[in-house]
């Protein structure tokens, strides 16, 4: 009678708080990675100009109108970046704990997936609306981007939890 009374509930599972933070931070390190190279590899653009972008979120728009490397910028950007992908992956932790697939590659990869479409169309889609110097950005590397960035937090998150959990 017990198990029927309560087989309806599904209880909320914590996620290993850790184990997100580290892999939203990871999973940034390699958004970061690309964020750089990719200008370089097909040569249309500043490498630095994402860390502009995203640095004038806090130094307004005057960041906007300097390019190339500037350590404030950049520190500024960092700082943003990883906090939002420390973030992201408590969210995505939050998410696969509580569809209880930490032992399903495919399911984690797919909320990871899931998750990289949805921060690209609320970052670069509705807050560009706020923030119009996002709407450039738009773009299938900027897509792929956040796709990449997705399924490396979720797959990153996977792998550490497991980890702590079994040893």
């Amino acid at each position: 009678m017990e198990l029927q009374l309560h087989s309806r509930f599904w209880p909320w599972r914590a996620p290993d708080g850790w184990a997100a933070i580290v892999a939203g931070l990871a999973a940034g390190a390699l958004l970061m990675v690309l964020d750089l190279l990719w200008p370089l590899m097909f040569g249309n653009g500043d490498p630095w100009a994402t860390s502009h972008k995203v640095a004038a979120l806090l130094l307004g728009q005057q960041a906007l109108h300097s390019s190339g490397f500037a350590f404030g910028v950049v520190a500024t950007a960092l700082l943003i970046h990883y906090t939002l992908g420390a973030f992201s992956g408590l969210v995505v932790a939050a998410a696969i704990a509580a569809l209880r697939c930490e032992a399903s590659i495919a399911m984690t990869q797919l909320i990871g997936y899931v998750f990289g479409v949805v921060v690209y169309f609320v970052n670069f889609y509705v807050l560009a609306a706020l923030f119009p110097w996002f709407q450039e950005m738009r773009g299938e590397a900027t897509f792929l981007g956040q796709l990449a960035f997705g399924v490396c937090v979720a797959s990153v998150y996977r792998q550490l939890s497991r980890a702590r959990a079994s040893g």
